[in-house]
């Protein structure tokens, strides 16, 4: 799994979005790092979709109609959802490892 893929994942683990919507929080969770532009993003998307981790949905709320294109909601599917706790405990267990090498101790610089 690549980096804007998880984090696609992960901004679907709050629940239903829409496009614009996943971009914001992908570049405010990863802190700047990841900011993907709109064509990378619906490429990701629409890899996600295929492989059965994310489904198109309806707007899980009233929202007012977006006044060009309509806005095409997403969310995880199970089989999202465990594929990004099974990324989220690999990469855990890597932060780990890269403590262990380094000898740092969690929580110290």
């Amino acid at each position: 799994m690549n980096t804007l893929e998880y984090y696609v994942l992960l901004a679907l683990a709050g629940g239903a979005q829409y496009g614009y919507a996943i971009k914001e929080i992908v570049a405010e969770e990863s802190a700047g790092s990841v900011v993907p532009r709109a064509g990378s993003l619906y490429r990701v998307i629409a890899r996600l979709i295929t492989a059965g981790l994310v489904r198109e949905t309806h707007a899980v709320e009233d929202v007012e109609p977006h006044p060009g294109h309509a806005r095409r909601y997403y969310m995880l599917t199970a089989s999202g959802r465990k594929e990004l706790a099974a990324e989220a405990a690999r990469l855990k267990r890597t932060a780990a490892l890269a403590e262990k090498r380094l000898r740092v101790a969690p929580g110290r610089t």
